[in-house]
């Protein structure tokens, strides 16, 4: 038996007839930038998340540069985040020409640990950025709190927890700005790249929606004039079709960017989204049977808080030896995956930033420890009791 680690056929085999017919649409109109897909993807997202503002672009990496250059950080600030953490988080605060500056993280939520922040704040330090790992929010009251008391901008990268809650609340809904990667691997998730970011505040969703674009058009002209607080009147866009022709995207007023996303993307992702909290409830689902029948105790299982709704992008076991245990499931057929190999304070990349191995124990621990199982809304159950077994064996 062949277990994937996610299986990207099936979840589309379960929505193909309502997503070809949305494909198709966008398609026959030849109409594939900015559009009513986009348009409505924006506030239904929005909505779902419980916020005001939903921006969408690119790729989940654009969505945290664009957030840090909306929020006025680049060269000489500092911006702390975990080291436990895919490369975009801490590439994304680098791209800007700010550091990086990064806090061990706990040892069971595998999320920055709020009471290691504090020491690291001077003032160069501009935002904080906390990532929700695996699927499990970050303590965001505690995170929130210390931004208030040192005037720091939070931004959330929420890459893998769309639909995840903090005490009650949708992660993406506590930062100044908040990031989402709709990778094709991720619980959301389009056929391609696609990002969007989220924001409460009127004025940065412009920002964002003016850097996405090159700068141009009536959103550029607004972000230049709240940027210089310049009173004036705003050459409004009159409908026109942004696939062929939209003549006020050749006046340009900030330097942006080439990022967004497009109507084919969108569609998909509005059907989607109609499933998320169905799927996410799923994996939860297949956890809770990974938590109770695997006994191994060389296994270490995922730990949950009670403030949180996880859900389970990844489902990441601990072992002591898990060179051999990757192996052997292998052989098995059962595809595993190693989230993360090398902490970011580790990378090659950063030795000029001069952390060195002990310094940040707990993500270094947990980098040699911990891997993935296969973990999809799809899994059979005859596929679960396989893969129990086999880590059992």
């Amino acid at each position: 038996m062949k277990i994937q680690l996610i299986d990207l056929k099936r979840q589309y085999e379960s929505i193909r007839e309502e997503a070809d017919k949305d494909i198709l649409e966008v398609l026959h109109s030849a109409r594939y930038i900015m559009g009513e897909n986009i348009l409505s993807f924006e506030k239904e997202f929005a909505d779902y998340i419980g916020i005001r503002n939903a921006i969408s672009c690119g790729n989940g990496t654009d969505a945290l540069v664009l957030a840090l250059e909306a929020l006025g950080i680049g060269e000489g600030d500092e911006v702390i985040t975990t080291p436990f953490t895919f490369f975009a988080t801490a590439e994304s605060i680098s791209y800007t020409g700010a550091k990086p500056v990064f806090v061990d993280v706990e040892l069971d939520s595998y999320n920055i640990d709020p009471s290691k922040i504090e020491e690291k704040i001077n003032d160069k330090t501009k935002a904080i950025m906390p990532v929700h790992i695996f699927g499990q929010c970050a303590k965001m009251d505690q995170i929130m709190a210390i931004a208030k008391k040192h005037d720091l901008f939070v931004i959330e990268d929420v890459a893998q927890a769309a639909g995840a809650e903090y005490k009650g609340k949708k992660a993406g809904s506590f930062g100044d700005i908040s990031t989402f990667s709709f990778f094709p691997t991720k619980n959301l998730g389009c056929a391609g790249d696609g990002g969007m970011m989220v924001t409460n505040s009127d004025d940065i969703a412009v920002v964002l929606r003016a850097l996405r674009a090159h700068g141009s058009g009536e959103n550029g002209q607004r972000a230049y004039n709240f940027l210089n607080r310049i009173e004036g009147e705003i050459e409004e866009e009159k409908g026109g079709d942004n696939t062929v022709y939209n003549p006020l995207k050749y006046y340009n007023y900030l330097i942006g960017h080439n990022s967004r996303l497009d109507e084919l993307q969108a569609a998909l992702l509005r059907v989607k989204l109609k499933h998320l909290d169905k799927w996410n409830e799923k994996r939860a689902e297949i956890a809770a049977k990974y938590n109770e029948r695997i006994l191994s105790k060389d296994l270490i299982k995922p730990s949950v808080s009670d403030d949180c709704k996880h859900i389970y992008h990844l489902y990441i076991l601990q072992s002591s030896n898990r060179a051999d245990t990757v192996e052997k499931l292998n052989s098995e057929g059962i595809a595993t995956g190693i989230y993360y190999p090398i902490p970011m304070h580790l990378q090659k990349v950063y030795e000029e930033l001069g952390y060195s191995r002990g310094d940040l124990p707990n993500a270094e621990y947990l980098a040699d420890r911990t891997f993935a199982i296969p973990m999809f809304a799809e899994l059979t159950d005859e596929e679960i009791s396989h893969i129990i077994n086999a880590l059992e064996k």
